[in-house]
This record gives C-alpha cells, sequence and structure tokens, in this order.
C-alpha cells in the first residue's frame, strides 16, 4: 500500500469504529481497533510533517518582514528530514503478528539431562524478561526431568500494551547451544549442550477454523519424572489434528477438559504458523532476512558459563552479561535483531 491508501483507510477505520454496531461484534472490534493502531503513527507522523511544511512556508514568507521569524524558519526546515526519515521507517511492511501474543515451547535436544537443566534455565530467562516488560505469562504444560529441568515446557506469553509479545521474541526460535560444566559432570569438563526453541504467534480462535471430525484426542493418564504417574485418573489429553499430522500434549492440569483447552490452544497456534508458511511458499517469499530462518534446527545463540558471554550467531551480537541476561535482561539482544531485521528492510525498500 502506499501512503494515500493508507491514509484513506485509516478514514474509513475511524468511521467503523465510531459506529456502535460494530461493537456488538467484539472479534470484529478487535480486528479493526488493532489495525487503527498500527496505522496511528503513520498517520499522525504525516500530519506532522505537512503540519511543519505548511509552517515553514509561513515562516518564509513572513521572514521577508521580520527577521524573527528566519530563525524560526531554520528550525522548522531542520525537522523535515528527521520526519521524513521517521516516516520512511513508518512505511516499511510490518509483520503482521508483530502486535500478536505468543505461545514458546522450550525442548531438550542434544546433551540429556544437562540440556534439560537448561530449558529450564532458558524458562527462567524469558519469565523474568516478561516480568520486566509488564508482561504476563502462564505455563500451558511442562514434563520435569529427573533432575529438576524440562524435558519439554510451554508458556504462554501476554502482553499488557499496544506493544506485541511476537515483535520481541520471535527471534527465539531456534537451537540455543550451553557451554559449561555439568552437574553431572565429575571431571571438571565443560560440554556443549542444546536445547530447542519454538515460538508461535497466539492464534484467535476466528483465524484458525479446526474441525473437530478432523481431531483424534486421546487420554491418559499424567506422568512425572522417571516416568510414574502422578494421576490416578485419565486428565492428560493428546489431540492428532488428522490432515497435517500435528500432535499436541497436555498434563499439567488436574482437570482432563482443562488439558484438552490448553491443548486446543497450542494447536491452533501451530497450525496458524503452518497456514503462514504454506502462504509464503506458495507465493513464493522466502524469508531473507539474516535474523530469521525457517530451519529451526539452526543453532543460533551460544551461552559460554566460563566467559560469561552470550553469542548471537545471526547478527554478530556478543556481549560478557551472561548473567544479567539469564536473569531476564534480554532487551539488548532483542534489540540488536530488532535493529538487524529493519536494516535490511530499508536496504530492500531503498
Amino acid at each position: 500500500m502506499n501512503l494515500d491508501e493508507l491514509l484513506s483507510e485509516y478514514a474509513e477505520l475511524e468511521q467503523q469504529l465510531a459506529d456502535p454496531a460494530v461493537h456488538a461484534d467484539q472479534n470484529k472490534a478487535r480486528t479493526l481497533g488493532r489495525r487503527y493502531r498500527q496505522l496511528t503513527p503513520i498517520v499522525g507522523t504525516y500530519r506532522e510533517l505537512e503540519g511543519v511544511r505548511s509552517d515553514l512556508t509561513a515562516a518564509k514568507e513572513l521572514a521577508t518582514e521580520d527577521e524573527g521569524f528566519a530563525e524560526e524558519a531554520v528550525q522548522l526546515e531542520e525537522r523535515i528530514p528527521k520526519l521524513e526519515e521517521k516516516l520512511k521507517h513508518l512505511l516499511i511492511p510490518r509483520d503482521p503478528n508483530d502486535d500478536k501474543d505468543i505461545i514458546m515451547e522450550i525442548k531438550q535436544g542434544e546433551g540429556g539431562e544437562e540440556s534439560a537443566l537448561f530449558a529450564g534455565d532458558l524458562l527462567r530467562m524469558y519469565l523474568r524478561y516478561a516480568e520486566r516488560l509488564g508482561w504476563k505469562t502462564e505455563i500451558i504444560d511442562a514434563q520435569h526431568s529427573d533432575l529438576g529441568g524440562y524435558k519439554d515446557v510451554t508458556v504462554a506469553i501476554k502482553a499488557k500494551g499496544e506493544e506485541g509479545v511476537w515483535s520481541r521474541l520471535k527471534y527465539e526460535g531456534g537451537v540455543h547451544r550451553v557451554q559449561r560444566v555439568p552437574v553431572t559432570e565429575s571431571q571438571g569438563r565443560i560440554h556443549t549442550s542444546a536445547t530447542g526453541v519454538l515460538v508461535y504467534p497466539e492464534a484467535e480462535e476466528v483465524e484458525v477454523n479446526i474441525d473437530p471430525n478432523e481431531l483424534r484426542i486421546d487420554v491418559y493418564r499424567s506422568s512425572g519424572p522417571g516416568g510414574q504417574s502422578v494421576n490416578t485418573t485419565d486428565s492428560a489429553v493428546r489431540i492428532t489434528h488428522l490432515p497435517t499430522g500435528v500432535v499436541v500434549s497436555c498434563q499439567n492440569e488436574k482437570s482432563q477438559l482443562q488439558n484438552k483447552e490448553s491443548a486446543m490452544r497450542i494447536l491452533r497456534a501451530r497450525l496458524l504458523a503452518v497456514a503462514q508458511e504454506q502462504a509464503e511458499a506458495a507465493a513464493q517469499a522466502e524469508r531473507k532476512s539474516q535474523v530469521r530462518t525457517m530451519d529451526r534446527s539452526e543453532r543460533i545463540r551460544t551461552y559460554n558459563f566460563p566467559e560469561n558471554r552470550i553469542s548471537d550467531h545471526r547478527v554478530g551480537f556478543k556481549a560478557y552479561n551472561l548473567d544479567q541476561v539469564l536473569d531476564g535482561e534480554l532487551s539488548a539482544v532483542t534489540q540488536a535483531l530488532i535493529d538487524a531485521e529493519m536494516a535490511e528492510k530499508l536496504a530492500q525498500h531503498s
């Protein structure tokens, strides 16, 4: 869309949102409101730029009669390039999922029990980061390892403000490599292990149409570390989406109904991701950004404990404050990834 089309869309959205009948449909009102908020900074910056240009014209005319306006004209002239650059940034196509909440899965990978322990470290890192930003978190499902780590843990993260969680944590999907002396190592040798992270934008029910007839739902007893049963009833739920083969299981809650609802949330998010990837493939649109990849097996980051170093291999980010990052100070890392993606988009649209 060009600027004129966006301005026209914004005006139309204003009219629709002023209609009380629109708000009778909450899903529609939410969708329109989200798009309105996306366009507001663009329209606001454009109007500010037009206002400055108009004031500059007037100041130049008045300066011929009153020298006091000459200084004002210089100040106004200096503002224009900054506003033009800001508008240029805002007009770069956004990731349509940027204002969405997410579902994140952290999975034990190479390294056995040490990998499971590091999965717990990553979970704490994301929970602390979310806490710092005022986001709400919810552990949807968790399978603990024998030493207190996680074989698999799924967490939902929701934003309270207008900025979505996806805009900052979408870069976390991939393999996270850890280098440290495991608690199971008696010789003090440094081991390398890996933990996988998957990130999905959380899907609303209206975005993903799931036919109940295409689901196979199995129930079984929940199990804890070592495989022992932790429940005397068949409360755990496994849902298989037959057309795609996507399988989701949940056993965190004592209620079968609650586990089913949680599994459906994860399933919707996964199916939305599958649908979006298929749409991109059909349009022959590849994810070319250096900070995002379809290859979930890519090792995106290394956490080196002996050197207190964190390295993101996609953008060459390196810092020696690993202890602080694992305590939730992740902003510098995510900002480096955001900046790299923005720079690439600017280069593509220049």
